[in-house]
């Protein structure tokens, strides 16, 4: 069973990160300027999952301005060759960690809504469906259904 390094991405991280990008979502992925930005924004905190013969299989990002109580997961990926192995959560549960860190309390995604297994991990993890977006995903015009998990706010039982 092959296992992972969790750590913080950088911009070295670029190239890797746009492979799984552009395979994960052929559609509608996201530009290198765009994902450059995002590893360089101080609101953000982006992590890859590394082997140990440094490959880079999967990535997840998270917007979670400090003190203003919400959190926002901007993307999780991972390479064709290492799903269903559990990584994908744990890159969400890290990303949950780091929203709490920050005083994040309730934490949101799109998800799109022909990807009923991202929809079951998240429901698995206590985020509950919220709303949806019509035509969110271009240019396929899918669905995105808006999911929400709320934990404890600091100082109270969770």
């Amino acid at each position: 069973m092959e296992t992972w390094t969790l750590r913080r991405a950088s911009v070295r991280d670029l190239d890797p990160i746009m492979d799984i990008e552009r395979t994960t979502f052929p559609t509608d992925a996201w530009s290198s300027p765009m994902m450059r930005a995002e590893l360089e924004d101080r609101n953000t905190y982006y992590l890859v999952a590394e082997t140990e013969d440094g490959r880079i299989e999967g990535y997840a990002g998270l917007l979670a301005p400090v003190g203003t109580g919400d959190a926002d997961v901007q993307t999780v990926a991972v390479a064709e060759g290492a799903r269903r192995r559990g990584l994908g959560r744990r890159l969400v549960v890290e990303l949950l960690r780091e929203a709490r860190e920050r005083g994040a309390y309730r934490v949101f995604l799109e998800v799109r809504a022909d990807n009923p297994a991202a929809q079951q991990l998240y429901r698995s993890l206590g985020f509950e469906d919220i709303g949806l977006r019509r035509g969110y995903y271009q240019p396929d015009g899918v669905d995105a259904v808006v999911m929400r998990r709320v934990a404890a706010r600091p100082g109270e039982c969770s």
